[in-house]
């Protein structure tokens, strides 16, 4: 049975690629800020969560540790960095250059660019074990502007694009795989009606669902992708293209 850890598992995108895996027979770690509602768990499951900060460094390092020792000497075939945050203002205004505190900003890196890095770091002898690979979940806003992402976000994702690049170069000495999955516009609870404003821009006329990013971060951990490093695939339905 293959292993895979998938951080920020509790709903959305994190949700439905650890119930894709699951389809697909592999064992799953996962971790997210908050424990998976009742709703959302898949019976009789090889599925281990484990309520998680990963922008805390102590929080972090107790999930590494934990998930370690289930693992033991045993491979690890893929680590879904998937968790991140985009926060914005009471009255919804996004954080930008001019009115987003320094502090906002490197909590926003730390769980969207360092926590990537750094679960890399910690399960990198489990993944060459396994000739793994690791997808880091990007976002269209670390490509062009956009009006609710705000700068700390959009910036965070363009470095973890970059990251990847570099990963993969680095990370190939292990025979671990390295790519990225870039969403656009995708359906989930934390999408608000504004969002909606967007789909004009869409070539093919509608927003995406968290399964379809999830088949791709799980096409890119199957054998289908075997030769395929350093790619950041864009799930936009065409918007990138205009």
């Amino acid at each position: 049975m293959k292993t895979v850890i998938v951080t920020g598992a509790s709903r959305g995108i994190g949700h439905r690629t650890v119930i894709r895996f699951y389809e697909e027979g592999w064992r799953v770690l996962s971790c997210s800020r908050d424990d998976i509602p009742e709703d959302r768990r898949v019976a009789d499951s090889p599925h281990h969560h484990f309520p998680a900060d990963l922008s805390d460094e102590k929080s972090l390092e107790s999930f590494i540790a934990r998930a370690s020792h289930i693992i033991g000497d045993g491979p690890v075939h893929a680590l879904v960095n998937n968790a991140g945050v985009s926060p914005k203002t009471s009255f919804a205004e996004r954080l930008g250059t001019l009115n987003g505190s320094l502090d906002h900003w490197r909590e926003v890196f730390d769980l969207n660019f360092f926590a990537p890095l750094i679960l890399a770091r910690g399960f990198a002898a489990a993944l060459h074990r396994g000739k793994g690979t690791i997808v880091n979940v990007t976002s269209i806003a670390g490509h062009r502007i956009h009006p609710f992402a705000g700068s700390a976000y959009s910036c965070s994702k363009a470095a973890l694009s970059a990251l990847t690049r570099e990963m993969a170069a680095e990370f190939a000495h292990l025979d671990v795989r390295v790519n990225a999955v870039s969403p656009g516009e995708i359906e989930t609870a934390m999408v608000s009606e504004d969002y909606q404003d967007l789909v004009p821009r869409i070539p093919l006329g509608r927003m995406g669902t968290a399964d379809e990013v999830a088949g791709t971060i799980v096409y890119l951990c199957s054998a289908d992708a075997a030769f395929v490093t350093g790619t950041e695939i864009m799930v936009t339905g065409g918007q990138h293209l205009v």
